[in-house]
């Protein structure tokens, strides 16, 4: 759906709106009266079906396969609006620079891994995407209760309470269904918002996935974030005393911003042995890489055999000095 608008603000909590919301979905307050011409059109998507990840649809390029996982796709039409990101973030990383990343990050991966793991990977699969995220700020007005030991006295817990407000900028909640929310974590603090633009930048023929949550699925997920965030605020920095139980946290937000961008990233796959394992690269930062590899059996083997060797001699020479 498709829909002109100009910048609606709420009257009472002064969170923007869309042109189509009839109250505000923070306040509750009524949207004020607007004229807007609206056009339905019908969306089409490449819908993976093994992760659920959504991109765009384009009919100049052929994709047999999804770009996050690698399973198969097929087209889906939505008729339902939308979420639209407002605009990319460029990649500052090419795919050579990619690659390399990828070779430091094998390198990196500890004694445990196999002898060969860096020699031996060979890559077999490498695309630069874009994928989805909510970005948002917010006032918030926190409520809380709870028990400690602080002031507790002859008894275990004292109770507490307290009232103060919390302010939310950039605060990142992934969209994404292909990339896991541990993927996500990793490769973020790589990203410079600043940098946003209208159009994707820095990587040619880069999968787009597409916002394919409801407005009022994704003001869900991001009304989820804030009361989890202010509940682990509340925890670190507000409850007296060093032990705490029945935490309980209640948010009223207030002027509620949120923007709904796409990041960029490498997703590879590298083979190793017949076996094939997936990375994710920040495309913004090449030292933020998350994914998975091999362990070798063998070198777990040689150190329990050792550890074994170790205790039974410690025996031995304990069994020797009892004599």
């Amino acid at each position: 759906m498709e829909t002109e608008t100009q910048l609606l603000v709420c009257e009472r909590c002064e969170t923007p709106l869309d042109a189509d919301d009839l109250r505000c979905f923070i306040c509750g307050h009524a949207a004020p009266f607007q004229l807007s011409v609206v056009r339905k059109t019908a969306i089409q998507v490449l819908r993976c079906k093994g992760c659920g990840a959504a991109v765009a649809y384009d009919p100049k390029h052929r994709a047999p396969s999804c770009a996050f996982c690698g399973d198969v796709v097929e087209i889906e039409t939505i008729q339902d609006p939308m979420e639209q990101t407002d605009g990319y973030l460029p990649f500052t990383l090419d795919a050579t620079d990619a690659q390399a990343s990828l070779q430091r990050w094998l390198a990196s991966l500890g004694w445990f891994r196999p002898s060969d793991l860096l020699a031996s990977a060979r890559l077999e699969q490498l695309k630069p995407l874009w994928w989805v995220a909510w970005v948002f700020d917010a006032d918030a007005w926190i409520s809380w209760s709870a028990d400690s030991n602080a002031g507790s006295h002859r008894s275990d817990w004292a109770p507490h309470s307290g009232q103060n407000r919390l302010v939310f900028d950039d605060i990142l909640v992934s969209a994404s269904r292909g990339l896991t929310d541990a993927e996500v974590n990793v490769i973020t603090p790589g990203m410079n918002l600043a940098s946003a633009c209208s159009d994707p930048e820095g990587a040619e023929a880069a999968t787009i996935e597409q916002f394919d949550l409801q407005r009022s699925q994704a003001r869900q997920h991001v009304g989820w974030a804030i009361r989890n965030l202010a509940a682990e605020r509340v925890k670190q920095a507000e409850i007296p005393g060093t032990r705490f139980r029945k935490v309980n946290v209640s948010v009223v937000v207030r002027k509620l911003v949120t923007r709904r961008l796409s990041f960029p990233a490498y997703v590879m796959a590298y083979r190793y042995r017949n076996e094939l394992y997936r990375v994710v690269i920040c495309g913004q930062d090449g030292r933020l890489v998350v994914g998975k590899a091999p362990w070798s059996v063998a070198k777990f083997i040689l150190v329990i055999g050792l550890c074994v060797l170790f205790v039974l001699g410690l025996l031995v020479l304990v069994a020797a000095a009892g004599q």
